[in-house]
């Protein structure tokens, strides 16, 4: 039941994914924001489904695994936040590349200590 239940949550998170790059395609930005935004949101659901565990352990074992590991997993992306990070250095285009890189990881941190016990 646990593989259906990450299975299931995964494909969701990549239709999340899928629809930010939908939803930002049609914007000329250097800045690559469906990424950016993908990531920051499955860090606001990771972090606030874990300060809900572990603050009141509201949420049953298989809610973790569907969202955790599916929806978070499905619509978190290192690899193409990485991948984009590489074509902007690859552009010249160092600032955004240094923009991506700290503010991506600055604001999914500061998302865990804002529901940080």
């Amino acid at each position: 039941m646990n593989y259906l239940l990450v299975f299931t949550g995964g494909g969701i998170g990549s239709l999340i994914r899928y629809g930010f790059g939908i939803l930002f395609s049609r914007m000329a930005l250097q800045l690559p924001y469906a990424t950016f935004c993908a990531n920051i949101t499955s860090c606001l659901l990771f972090s606030g489904l874990l300060y809900m565990y572990e603050t009141r352990q509201a949420v049953p074992e298989q809610y973790r695994l569907f969202i955790l590991v599916g929806i978070c997993g499905g619509l978190s992306t290192f690899s193409t936040f990485s991948f984009e990070t590489f074509e902007l250095l690859r552009q010249h285009l160092y600032g955004w590349a240094a923009a991506n890189v700290i503010l991506s990881i600055m604001l999914c941190t500061a998302v865990f200590f804002v529901f940080s016990k």
